[in-house]
């Protein structure tokens, strides 16, 4: 009885085996992940580790000890869930590259917009996701969709996506636009489709349209944001020394945050806020 009640608690994206999550209505973790259980980096201290920079809205003003930004915001609330003051938290740079590598870290986790893959599970482990991804709609600022709140603003849009992505099943499967939607082959040609005005809008990844709109097509702005897809999206986690004693708390304080909300609510506060871009509907 026991067994089946820890695999009951095991989310569909972790991997048989690896009980890294308390019950979806937990928002207190178990006596084993009391802060003086926990086998850190450094005893009594947790080490946080992101690329530098950390840019927005993932971190603001390039200082992820300050707690801001959705990341930012995110890591605090886990080093509090775990037990950790402000104090006792120390960040780290570290490039993506290094973050996923095969071999020992030297932080406790890393945070930074990490995608979970089985590719990436072989050599790290993750926590239990943090973020699912949402689609978004990016258009120029003079362009006639640029102000539109819903669907049907987008009806008579000639969008597009890259080709084979979640992003163009979102146009075709849930805004429907009345003209047939563009494919492209690479998201330099999807940019230029748009700058150009071959297309009113495109669709892709929330990260993707942060960059593209403060960094490569600057007369560019977020529409708003897509539902998320019906199938299972793609989802940021936490990453972990493969075989960390710390994943599956590390994954119990992410539950125990969805449980009480304060993860929707991070996102609403620093993505939708920071973007302009609430949800189309």
């Amino acid at each position: 009885m026991l067994l089946a009640a820890l695999t009951a608690c095991i989310p569909p994206d972790e991997p048989a085996g690896t009980p890294t999550a308390a019950p979806v209505n937990a928002t207190s973790l178990p006596p084993e992940c009391a802060k003086a259980q926990l086998q850190t980096k450094t005893p009594g201290k947790l080490t946080i580790a992101t690329d530098k920079p950390a840019n927005p809205p993932w971190f603001i003003d390039n200082k992820p000890e300050n707690g801001q930004g959705f990341e930012g915001a995110i890591a605090a609330a886990v080093a509090e869930k775990l037990g950790y003051a402000k104090a006792e938290v120390v960040w780290k740079r570290v490039t993506s590259d290094k973050a996923i590598a095969p071999g020992p870290k030297d932080f406790d986790f890393d945070i930074n917009q990490f995608s979970i893959t089985d590719a990436r599970r072989q050599a790290v482990d993750f926590s239990a996701p943090y973020y699912n991804v949402r689609q978004v709609v990016i258009a120029l600022k003079s362009n006639k969709i640029a102000n539109a709140t819903n669907f049907g603003g987008l009806k008579d849009a000639r969008l597009g996506a890259q080709v084979n992505t979640t992003s163009y099943d979102m146009i075709t499967t849930v805004l429907q636009p009345n003209i047939q939607p563009s494919t492209f082959t690479t998201t330099d040609d999807a940019k230029n489709a748009l700058r150009n005005g071959t297309i009113d809008g495109l669709v892709v990844d929330l990260p993707t349209g942060f960059h593209m709109t403060s960094a490569e097509v600057k007369d560019a702005k977020i529409v708003g944001q897509l539902p998320l897809a019906v199938a299972r999206p793609e989802q940021f986690g936490l990453v972990l020394e493969k075989g960390s004693p710390l994943t599956a708390c590390v994954s119990r304080a992410i539950e125990a945050l969805r449980a009480s909300k304060k993860l929707e609510q991070l996102e609403k506060q620093w993505l939708a806020q920071a973007a302009g871009a609430p949800e189309l509907a």
